[in-house]
Order: C-alpha cells, then structure tokens, then sequence
C-alpha cells in the first residue's frame, strides 16, 4: 500500500483527500495515511471526516513517521519551499501544490536538496499530468490544424476575499495562483523558447498583482496572449490556433473537451474529442509519483525539475517587470 500523508488542512488538502478515496474505491493502491495541521484539533476533524488513520498536530510529526511514502504539501505558496525542506531532511519524497515555490531562488535550493538526499521531489501542477495533455498534442501533431502558430490562455475566478491571495506575506497576487495554469498551457503546446515578453499588470493595494496580461513571442514568430486575473471569474477556455484551423480547450486548469476548428466560416466544429473521464484529475499526479518512487526516480518526467525551473524563472521575470517583491525576498 502506497501510503500519503497531507501537510496542511485546507480546501485543496480536502480535494486531495477525497482524490485518495475514489482511488482506494476504483482499487489503486493507494490510501490517505495521515493529514498533520498546526492545530490538533484541526488535524483530527479533517481526519475523521476524510478518512486519515492518524492526525498530527504538527507538520514536524508527519514528516519524521516512516510510514509515509509520500507527503502532499497543501500550504500557501509562501510556505512550500520551508515544508518541501522539513519532508526532505526528514526522509519523505514529496509532491509538492502549485505553485512550486515562491521563486527560482527556493525552487533550486529545495530542488539540490532533493537529490542530494535521493528523494522524490515533484510538483503537483495537475494538467502537466492529465491525458488532456497528451490527447491535444497528439492532435497538433497529428496535423489537425496544420502549424501551430500560436495560443490564447484565460484563467479568472474571483478570489479576493481569500487572505492567501491579497496578502504579499503569503507570497499572494494571481500569477502563482491562477497565472500559472495558462502560462503552463502555452508551454506545453509551444515550449519555452521565448525571445520577447510584453505584460502589464493592476496591483492590489498590498501591492501584489490582481489581474495580469501577458504577451509572449516565440523565436519562429509563434505568439502567447494570456490574461488572468484574481478579481473576476473568466470563461477560462484556451485556444491554439493554426494555419488550417483551430483547438477549443473548454477549461485550461482542467480539460473535459477539446474542440477541432477548420475553416474559415464553420459554424460547428470539425471534431470533438471528449477527455478520458476522471476522478477529479488529482489521481494522474498521485499515480505519476507512485510510479517514481517504486522504480527509485528523482523527478516525475510529467514536470521534470527542469521545467519546473523555467516555470519559476519566468514568474519571477514577470513579477521584476511589475515591481511585485515578497517581504521575505
């Protein structure tokens, strides 16, 4: 049995947990082990409603227990790279919630740490590992809208009541939020070689970024137009566009329906490809890290540690751009 605990007992923590469930269900060997809060009591509720066997008071206690195979850190971003470092040291691999770290700088330290200690370190960016991904490659590649030239991301939900959002402490503001989803999807379908970026953001009046628009340029002349926002709900579609036609994805952060476009005057499309049905679509991340440490890997090839880099990397450009700092940076 594949045993996982939960650090943090947040809403994602619970969707996390209730992944683990439907997957103990379908038969996966896998089972929700432990959940640990800073809270005793906190720690014992979200045990007994998701089914955890044990409940830890603290983070330290669930990352020393060896009998976890692997830790899901569900805390803010501001907190990822200190937890990812107390799992590490303590012997857990990791998989780690989005976004990965607060910036490049955390990301290549716990990322060092990660292999020194010959651990598991992954990022749990659920469509890097959805079979979304693959089905919408296999139709660029395919030729079903001849060369991909370029790619439309929109990823809004409005978010500001939520202190992890507003405050900069909490390395707040949408782009690690919300903005990674749709600069993920521009990667997955033209790749990083950037050679321009043009953006614009509105900050809140703590100073990280609220709603943020986002041009990329791809040496070839490909082109990336992302808006994402923390203030409104988006219609949060993606759309690739190529010389023959174009791909609808109806949700970039997590896909149900990928539309094939031809022609200049359709009025319906050529195709539709219905996405493989999933649990809730955490489970693919979960299978993907279970899979690594049973054959002994350091990294998911999923989100390699490489990818993970370039992704942090070019946050951290674009918060340079805004003049959007952490206190603690």
């Amino acid at each position: 049995m594949f045993r996982i605990g939960i650090l943090g007992a947040g809403a994602i923590a619970r969707t996390m947990a209730n992944t683990l469930r439907l997957m103990a269900y379908r038969g996966d060997d896998v089972c929700l082990y432990a959940v640990a809060s800073r809270d005793q009591k906190k720690a014992e509720d979200f045990a007994r409603r998701e089914g955890a066997q044990v409940a830890y008071g603290s983070y330290e206690l669930l990352a020393s227990d060896p009998q976890v195979d692997l830790v899901y850190i569900a805390t803010p971003h501001s907190h990822h790279a200190e937890h990812i470092e107390l799992c590490l040291n303590a012997g857990r691999n990791v998989l780690c919630e989005k976004a990965f770290t607060a910036n490049a700088r955390q990301a290549e330290r716990v990322l060092a740490l990660a292999k020194e200690k010959k651990l598991l370190l992954a990022e749990a960016i659920w469509t890097r590992y959805q079979p979304a991904r693959k089905q919408l490659q296999d139709l660029i590649a395919g030729g079903a809208i001849g060369e991909v030239c370029g790619v439309k991301g929109e990823l809004s939900y409005p978010l500001m009541d939520k202190e992890r959002i507003v405050r900069p402490e909490l390395a707040g503001g949408a782009l690690l939020d919300v903005g990674i989803y749709p600069l993920t999807f521009a990667s997955m379908v033209l790749g990083n070689d950037i050679v321009k970026t043009s953006s614009s953001t509105m900050l809140m009046e703590t100073g990280v970024d609220m709603t943020d628009s986002i041009t990329l340029w791809y040496r070839g002349g490909a082109v990336a137009q992302i808006l994402t926002s923390a203030a409104f709900q988006g219609e949060n579609t993606g759309l690739v566009y190529g010389t023959k036609g174009f791909l609808r994805i109806d949700n970039i952060n997590n896909p149900n329906v990928i539309e094939v476009w031809n022609g200049r005057h359709s009025e319906h499309p050529a195709r539709i490809v219905d996405v493989e049905p999933k649990l809730t679509g955490y489970e693919y991340e979960v299978l993907a890290c279970k899979k690594a440490v049973e054959t002994g890997a350091l990294e998911c090839p999923e989100m390699p540690h490489s990818e993970i880099l370039t992704m942090m990397r070019q946050m951290d450009a674009l918060r340079a751009q805004w003049g959007v700092r952490y206190p603690f940076e």
